[in-house]
């Protein structure tokens, strides 16, 4: 190779691969933060829904008491009988039902300016602006959850019909969720569902949980201990 295009041939390779180890680091650092914001998502996100976690749910609320204060109903939600479903469909249907409630769900929530989670197994909350009339829009929660809905089953589609018990309170935005909004509402929910579910509470001072007993049936546990007159 003659002394001029060995010349002209050192900056062009250097230059190549600059831009070669420029694209390199680019790609690196995309793909980190695609992992970085998936490993965010996850963490604030209910895997099967896809609605806010009880970590999301908690962060929303953080963005939200950042604003001016104002009004909010906290809402929880636990489907009544889920476990029929289950036990009698399969859990690929019980799943079905819970991607279904948790699109309706959310599709209130999105509509009142709201925000959904799901918070473990069959009980779903939301924090919403303080806009409407609380029995109007519990009655349009419960009757979205109460549709029927088609779901998979071991031994193919299957419609199921299944309602809510919904508890509620009122707490301003400035307050902590974990406090007592979120158990106030707990506590509304489980006598609404104490008192035959399908139904919606908003909690008053002084109210407390059912016995323990009423609140989900008694345990498996709790049944052999029963049956066999000793503890396991």
């Amino acid at each position: 190779m003659s002394t001029t295009l060995l010349v002209t041939a050192i900056p062009v390779a250097v230059a190549f691969g600059t831009a070669a180890g420029y694209l390199a680091t680019r790609r690196t650092v995309e793909r980190l933060r695609a992992e970085l914001a998936d490993a965010a998502w996850q963490l604030t996100h209910d895997p099967l829904t896809g609605l806010l976690n009880r970590i999301g749910l908690r962060t929303a609320h953080t963005a939200v008491a950042a604003g001016p204060p104002r009004p909010l109903i906290v809402i929880l939600l636990d489907l009544d009988r889920f476990k029929e479903v289950n036990d009698a469909h399969g859990h690929d249907a019980g799943d079905d039902l819970l991607m279904e409630v948790a699109d309706r769900l959310g599709h209130v929530a999105d509509a009142t300016g709201g925000t959904a989670a799901r918070l473990s197994g069959d009980e779903f909350a939301a924090i919403l602006p303080l806009r409407h009339r609380l029995d109007d829009l519990a009655d349009q929660i419960t009757t979205a959850i109460a549709a029927p809905v088609t779901v998979q089953s071991d031994n193919g589609p299957v419609t199921v019909t299944v309602t809510a018990s919904v508890g509620m309170t009122i707490m301003a935005s400035t307050d902590r969720l974990e406090d007592g909004p979120l158990h106030r509402a707990d506590t509304a929910m489980y006598r609404a569902k104490h008192h035959g579910g399908d139904r919606h509470l908003l909690y008053t001072p002084g109210m407390v949980m059912p016995e323990q007993g009423h609140r989900r049936g008694p345990r498996p546990r709790d049944l052999r201990h029963d049956r066999s007159g000793g503890v396991e």
